[in-house]
């Protein structure tokens, strides 16, 4: 009886590697189909470049992109320089990625991991990224000389890390978000619009909420925050923010002039931080296009990039305003 080639349990054994080697593939092909159709965390759906032209430029997700316009909306709104934005986008790009995690070292939560331990304010309070921008310029506006810092200076005189080296590199990209999400640098901040599915609520009712949590809410004075055992000093007030609905259309007034204010911002880098605060949020509350000052955004358009608005030729008309931000949802 002659004894059973050696060869054939060899050629099973490939051939069951190679198929399951496949099925890998095919499910790892599937997860990233899923996650770029439902715009999942790893997605990369906007872009910051440099307005200097030097191709500088850093991608992130419309999850950081909400939270990266929020601290700086909270610190404009306090009257901070955008150093100090740059700062805390720099600070919150390290200790969470520019993500609000519900965990970390201890008991530290949120984008800054701040520990309500250590008097940062409650969970709920860090949890809520206005409240924990807020407190976080609270700290920083007590370092003195801190615009003249070193960035990773600063940062660690507020966040007392055990890598304090840790926020230089953050730097380069912090100033690229800050000088967009301050109205500084025009037109630079792009997002492909895709809506999120998860948005618990949408339309111009939900544009108006957001612009007041981010630039119309002084969170500190709210929740009386205490750092230290003393009371956190209220921030100078914010300008107000209003804003008028028609149809799906949310109308944000902003100032004629472009006289630095008593801020040191003019009013042209208000309307757009504005502007680009709108396509940073355009995935969460389903905005579909913002104008500015004859620019014009449209999601999922030329990759959501900036064009020249119609009418841009001096013709006049509401899109090449300088006096307000016209938001358009796609509810």
């Amino acid at each position: 009886m002659s004894e059973p080639s050696p060869t054939r349990p060899k050629r099973r054994g490939r051939l069951f590697r190679f198929a399951a080697a496949l099925l890998v593939l095919c499910g790892v092909a599937a997860y990233l189909v899923v996650q770029y159709v439902t715009g999942g965390g790893g997605a990369r759906g906007c872009t910051v470049v440099s307005a200097s032209g030097d191709g500088a430029s850093y991608e992130f997700t419309p999850e950081q992109a909400v939270n990266a316009a929020t601290i700086a909306a909270v610190g404009t709104g306090r009257g901070m320089p955008r150093r100090a934005v740059t700062i805390a986008l720099a600070t919150a790009l390290q200790e969470s990625g520019l993500r609000n995690i519900e965990h970390g070292d201890r008991d530290s939560l949120g984008l800054f991991q701040q520990r309500p331990s250590q008097g940062w304010g409650t969970e709920r309070q860090v949890m809520d990224p206005a409240y924990a921008a807020g407190i976080f310029y609270a700290h920083l506006a007590k370092v003195s000389g801190y615009t003249e810092l070193p960035l990773t200076v600063a940062a660690q005189r507020v966040q007392r890390s055990g890598y304090p080296e840790a926020y230089a590199k953050h730097e380069p990209d912090a100033a690229l978000l800050a000088a967009a999400l301050t109205g500084h640098a025009a037109a630079t901040l792009t997002c492909d619009g895709r809506p999120e599915r998860t948005a618990s609520a949408t339309g111009p009712d939900a544009v108006r909420t957001a612009l007041v949590r981010d630039f119309g809410r002084d969170a500190l004075q709210e929740t009386g925050a205490v750092v230290g055992g003393t009371p956190v000093p209220s921030p100078s007030p914010s300008p107000s923010v209003t804003a008028t609905a028609h149809g799906r259309t949310v109308t944000v007034p902003v100032s004629e002039g472009g006289q630095p204010g008593a801020s040191g911002r003019t009013e042209r880098e208000r309307g757009w931080q504005l502007a680009q605060w709108a396509v940073a949020n355009s995935s969460a509350l389903h905005i579909e296009r913002v104008a500015y000052a004859g620019r014009e955004w449209t999601a999922g358009s030329s990759g959501g990039r900036w064009r020249t608005a119609a009418g841009s030729d001096g013709a006049g008309g509401p899109e090449n305003s300088v006096g307000a931000v016209r938001i358009v949802t796609g509810q």
